[in-house]
């Protein structure tokens, strides 16, 4: 060998050490993060040394079934296609049914829902954040019977958070990419929370990753949704660009949903969750079917083992009634009507019924209560009458002697109480053709509403 030549033969075989190493180092990062996505998402658990080369070992067979549910080329090998899409965004929770968050079909017993936004990322602003999560869940309640009030505090069926990395619920973020975001299906606790990962930069453009996008598709999952397997469908778990201004929903999405829930209706006749008001030999009353109308009133409102129930004209039982109210504790119903009242059980009108409403402590000359409303933070019912109330205290079995003008203890409220119910922590007095809901905490009117807010309209 001639001396001169030398160094070129060097340089060659120090290209050579590395390129050879470089290639295999990769072909190990790809294997172990194809082994990672395969965990995460395919309920794969290695056993010993799988190699991805082997038809029948196990890594290849959770490989095939990966690339069978996200729509690929079936080949068991870890191929250009089957990379790139395991480098994509997605949602972070799994593609196969089975797991012990979504056992069974999990959906929730109401139709009326709460949510609250416990923080704001910062890459947008809060009224950015409060608009995409509102128009996320509207394109669940435009295809079914749900509806969806937001809580500034407390306990609310689906809490939703910003956080990074590991935060709190055994399912840590991964950083910049990977998973962006993921939800609890229907169920006491974590259930039907969502949590976005604020390591990803979130939009309400076509930009990075656009929270309105995935947070429908979270909120899907916070119904009660699984995964699709069609590409098209806003429950595909893989995130894709997509125009904001256009619906998201895909056949399948709808179908879905409305297994769980049933489809959208504005007719009282078919949204028997919110209220059994309609007499069925009078379908065609306008007043009772009209929920969108712009004169809309109602006779009475409570609520009713965890729904609203509307009472309007002629309610089954009775007809006519004035004033109602639950006490969830005995899982009895009030129901008013001129100057008697029935206690309902379930359907049951226990024995005994109807009573004089004097027997309550009212005097002989009160014929009929406007509205009525339990309290049960306080354990006592209110009475409405013209522009005063009367409180009856279940403890001492009595009704103060002398009423409480109305105004003085809900200020903001006037007038005749038409109904009114408690939600939550706050009232809703209905007034004509308004309803106002009331902070008792804070003893303010909080908010005003159209009469028909609590329908899909």
């Amino acid at each position: 060998m001639r001396l001169e030549n030398l160094p070129f033969l060097l340089l060659l075989c120090a290209a050579l050490s590395y390129a050879f190493p470089a290639d295999a180092r990769q072909k190990k990062e790809d294997i172990q993060l194809i082994q990672k996505y395969l965990e995460n998402y395919y309920g794969f658990k290695k056993d010993g040394e799988s190699f991805i080369w082997k038809n029948n070992s196990p890594m290849t067979k959770k490989i095939k079934e990966m690339q069978e549910f996200l729509g690929l080329k079936v080949t068991g090998k870890l191929d250009s296609g089957t990379l790139d899409l395991v480098h994509k965004r997605r949602c972070g929770f799994p593609d196969v049914a089975g797991f012990s968050t979504f056992a069974g079909e999990p959906k929730w017993a109401k139709k009326v829902l709460t949510y609250r936004i416990l923080n704001y990322t910062p890459d947008l602003h809060p009224a950015d954040v409060n608009a995409a999560i509102k128009k996320a869940l509207n394109v669940w309640s435009s295809v079914t019977p749900l509806k969806f009030i937001k809580k500034d505090r407390g306990d609310a069926d689906i809490m939703i958070s910003f956080a990074a990395r590991g935060h709190n619920d055994f399912i840590p973020f991964d950083g910049p990419g990977g998973s962006v975001a993921h939800a609890y299906a229907p169920g006491k606790d974590f259930g039907g929370d969502a949590h976005f990962d604020e390591d990803e930069t979130w939009t309400k453009s076509t930009e990075d990753t656009n929270l309105f996008y995935v947070a429908a598709h979270e909120f899907g999952h916070s119904l009660g949704l699984f995964h699709s397997k069609d590409p098209n469908a806003l429950m595909y778990p893989v995130y894709r660009k997509s125009d904001p201004s256009v619906f998201p929903l895909h056949q399948d999405d709808i179908n879905g949903i409305q297994h769980l829930y049933g489809p959208s209706s504005n007719t009282h006749s078919d949204q028997r969750e919110s209220a059994e008001i309609e007499d069925t030999t009078e379908p065609k009353d306008p007043a009772l079917t009209n929920t969108c109308g712009l004169n809309l009133t109602f006779d009475a409102v409570t609520t009713f083992r965890g729904e609203i129930v509307f009472f309007k004209d002629k309610p089954r039982l009775p007809p006519g009634v004035d004033a109602a109210y639950e006490i969830p504790e005995k899982d009895e119903t009030v129901i008013f009507k001129g100057n008697e009242f029935w206690i309902v059980r379930g359907d049951i009108i226990l024995p005994g019924h109807p009573k004089k409403i004097y027997t309550l402590g009212f005097s002989k000359d009160v014929t009929k209560i406007d509205a009525a409303v339990y309290n049960a933070n306080e354990g006592k019912t209110y009475y409405f009458i013209g522009d005063k109330f009367w409180s009856y205290d279940k403890r001492s079995l009595s009704v103060d002697r002398k009423p409480i003008l109305i105004r003085n203890a809900f200020p903001g409220i006037k007038g005749k109480i038409d109904a009114v119910f408690q939600h939550e922590n706050f009232f809703y007095f209905f007034c004509g053709r308004k309803q106002f809901e009331f902070d008792p905490d804070k003893k303010r009117v909080t908010r005003l509403l159209k009469t028909n807010f609590w329908f899909p309209c």
